[in-house]
């Protein structure tokens, strides 16, 4: 799975028509309204690389009141339990 982050900024009067668009469209899993220098932030998950560039640039960018996007690709995820996992140092706690 790729999982891509997508930052967009979105015309001020537009923000939850955008949202609730960018938000129907297949591959986008999430998406946040944010406080700072942009408006939105999408998840986007697809199964092939290719298929980024098939969302972001071909259905995300073309949503009215989109501006602008700036996309991240994500390597690795790491959760609150992959992180204490690979922190722990193998003492069990004592109960």
């Amino acid at each position: 799975m790729i999982t891509a982050i997508v930052m967009i900024d979105a015309a001020t009067d537009a923000i939850p028509e955008v949202a609730a668009a960018v938000a129907d469209l297949e591959g986008v899993s999430e998406v946040y309204s944010t406080a700072g220098e942009v408006d939105l932030i999408a998840v986007v998950r697809v199964r092939q690389f290719d298929q980024v560039a098939d969302v972001i640039a071909g259905q995300i960018n073309k949503v009215p009141g989109v501006l602008e996007t700036e996309t991240h690709i994500a390597f690795r995820a790491y959760s609150r339990h992959d992180l204490e996992s690979a922190f722990s140092l193998g003492l069990e706690s004592a109960e």
